[in-house]
């Protein structure tokens, strides 16, 4: 895929998304149940294994194994298959398109590596560069992706909107839409936002969780934006100023009103300090469970690292 393919596909998108009226955020949230989450306190962060996460070596899919086909992906702009490996686990596969120059399956990877550190609920999620496939042709090698993993203490009971839901104003929900602007996230549309119920003993929690994050890590202008690009993701700054106690980000997606004069400072210090508190190895790690190279990665971090610094920078003006 060329640049100016990938252009035109975000073109198609984008008026596609157009026709989809974007709610303005509720002034105040929905009731909330007792067992409604979106955020947990991480704890000790340095604890954190940012390359196989919270769900673990154990849940992971094995790079040998060979996976039945079961059917193709049916929605979305990336291929993609629900297979099933040989311990009977149902996988949901978005695979990285030939020759594509914006791989959202990376993206999605990293990035829930990392909300999962610092307290977000994410589903398990893994990255393989190639597997083995038997389908009706025999069995052969397919190209790899992302590996969500049909868990069953992990069942997904809806949508949730960014507009409405239990968590507005509160400081994890105004943290996260921080966290989408720091990520350079293009895509908020509620379709991309799951509730889990997730079920452990005889307690059931309804998780809050942005499911598909893979539009990111680039830019974010509304025609074609580019996914996964070190280069975009250098040249967009991440906050353009502060007016009137709220901060201006330079995100331009389509999107933006969902942060427009509704972010303070103090939300802004609270999520990357939050970010910040990870070491070298743990975002090297994140990286590497979304099987970027070392290269690659050393450009992503310095650009993340920046964004950092200048969203705890806001601290100064918060004590002001």
């Amino acid at each position: 895929m060329t640049r100016t393919s990938a252009a035109l596909a975000g073109v198609v998108a984008f008026t596609m998304a157009s026709c989809v009226r974007v709610k303005e955020p509720a002034v105040r949230p929905t009731a909330a149940l007792p067992s409604d989450r979106l955020w947990s306190d991480p704890g000790n962060l340095q604890s954190k294994d940012l390359f196989y996460g919270q769900w673990g070596v154990e849940r992971r899919p094995n790079p040998k194994a060979v996976f039945r086909f079961v059917e193709r992906k049916h929605a979305g702009v990336n291929p993609g298959m629900t297979v099933v490996d040989p311990q009977g686990r149902e996988w949901s596969v978005k695979q990285i398109p030939a020759g594509a120059l914006d791989v959202e399956a990376q993206v999605e990877v990293t990035l829930s590596r990392l909300l999962q550190a610092i307290g977000y609920f994410q589903p398990p999620v893994y990255f393989l560069p190639e597997f083995t496939l038997k389908d009706d042709w025999g069995t052969h090698t397919e190209v790899g992706g992302r590996f969500r993993l049909k868990d069953e203490t992990l069942k997904e009971v809806g949508e949730w909107a960014w507009p409405e839901n239990p968590f507005i104003g509160t400081r994890p929900y105004q943290g996260l839409l921080v966290l989408m602007m720091l990520f350079n996230s293009t895509d908020l549309k509620d379709s991309n936002n799951s509730i889990f119920a997730y079920r452990s003993g005889d307690r059931v929690e309804q998780w809050y969780v942005v499911r598909d994050l893979g539009s990111a890590l680039g830019d974010t202008r509304r025609l074609g934006p580019f996914k996964s690009d070190p280069d975009a993701f250098e040249q967009q700054p991440f906050i353009i100023g502060v007016k009137r106690n709220h901060v201006q980000f330079a995100y331009s997606g389509y999107y933006e009103k969902y942060v427009r004069d509704r972010i303070s400072p103090d939300d802004v210090v609270w999520a990357t300090r939050l970010l910040g508190g990870l070491t070298d190895k743990q975002w090297r790690d994140a990286f590497r469970a979304g099987g970027y190279d070392q290269a690659t990665t050393a450009r992503f971090l310095r650009t993340l690292r920046k964004r950092i610094h200048d969203g705890e920078a806001l601290s100064s003006r918060v004590r002001s």
